[in-house]
């Protein structure tokens, strides 16, 4: 079994939920995608092995819970999704324009923000860090898309 499987049937166990043939198709989806989705991409994945996007819509908050995925950003009134176990920290870049979402890796800030942690004497358990502006596309005018 995959470590992600093994963490949400533990999970769902303590919730005293089973993992359905559902959400284990939903799981395996979401890990699937190596970019943001929101429930309506993952629903397109899935849709053909008969999962209801209401059960894609219940079954994202137990992921949330298990800590399998995050909410990272909300654009156009949807919120937007990943995979986070053995995925490494990084920031997020908001285009404020065109609405696409550029990752980078935090390491370069992971000493100061640890550092500050510490002086907080606080306890970080996730890092979240979306930055908002325009991408150089949409700075410079090269934007196709719009």
């Amino acid at each position: 079994m995959i470590d992600h499987e093994v963490q949400f049937k533990r999970f769902l166990q303590k919730q005293g939920l089973k993992l359905t043939p559902s959400r284990a198709r939903i799981l395996e989806a979401a890990f699937s995608m190596h970019e943001h989705f929101d429930a309506e991409k993952l629903y397109d994945l899935i849709k053909a092995d008969n999962v209801s996007l209401a059960t894609v819509y219940r079954t994202l908050p137990l992921l949330l819970e298990a800590g399998l995925i995050t909410r990272t950003v909300r654009i156009g009134g949807r919120d937007r999704f990943e995979h986070i176990l053995g995925h490494p920290r990084h920031a997020h870049w908001l285009c404020e324009n065109c609405q696409a979402v550029i990752e980078t890796d935090l390491s370069a800030l992971q000493s100061a923000i640890t550092k500050e942690a510490k002086a907080l004497k606080f306890d970080i358990r996730q890092i979240s860090l979306n930055i908002s502006g325009l991408c150089w596309k949409c700075k410079d005018g090269a934007n196709d898309s719009q």
